[in-house]
């Protein structure tokens, strides 16, 4: 049997509509629980994927997954890891969090940050148990009455 592929590669304009429409299925089931969509899935990923934020994770050509990084000065910040939903339960979530890590490296810096809603127990779950400590709670200004959580993770030297 043949092997699976897996590449990581960066996106392109011409795959905006396909990182919406995998960031609206892998965020579904927190779209019915808070009752409207998570902001990555109501964001506008062309003008991420020009700035060269937006990476792909593809098994054997097809979207398996995909995670969104900001460089700041001082940290990388994740704003979304979404996997398909036939991907999901497979650790791609985590092999993207492990592959954020060594582009925080790559840009000399030593903190990985991102946040989540309050409501999302179980990314707080996984990202706490995965390093990620919880650094604050403030309001979404993009939406009242949701919660942010704040949750960073600070690399130790690799040498």
């Amino acid at each position: 049997m043949e092997q699976t592929k897996a590449i990581l590669r960066l996106a392109d304009l011409s795959d905006v509509v396909a990182v919406a429409a995998l960031t609206e299925q892998a965020y579904a089931a927190y779209t019915h629980l808070l009752g409207a969509p998570p902001i990555p899935v109501t964001e506008d990923y062309g003008p991420r994927v020009e700035a060269g934020q937006v990476w792909l994770l593809e098994f054997s050509g097809k979207l398996a997954g995909l995670i969104v990084l900001e460089r700041h000065v001082d940290h990388i910040l994740i704003f979304s890891v979404a996997i398909a939903p036939e991907f999901q339960g497979k650790k791609l979530g985590i092999r993207l969090l492990d592959w954020a890590e060594e582009k925080a490296v790559e840009a000399g810096v030593d903190l990985v940050k991102l946040y989540t809603n309050a409501r999302m127990e179980r990314n707080i779950a996984l990202y706490s148990a995965y390093g990620y400590r919880e650094t604050g709670r403030r309001a979404n200004p993009k939406r009242p009455g949701w919660t942010v959580v704040d949750m960073e993770k600070r690399l130790t030297s690799r040498g």
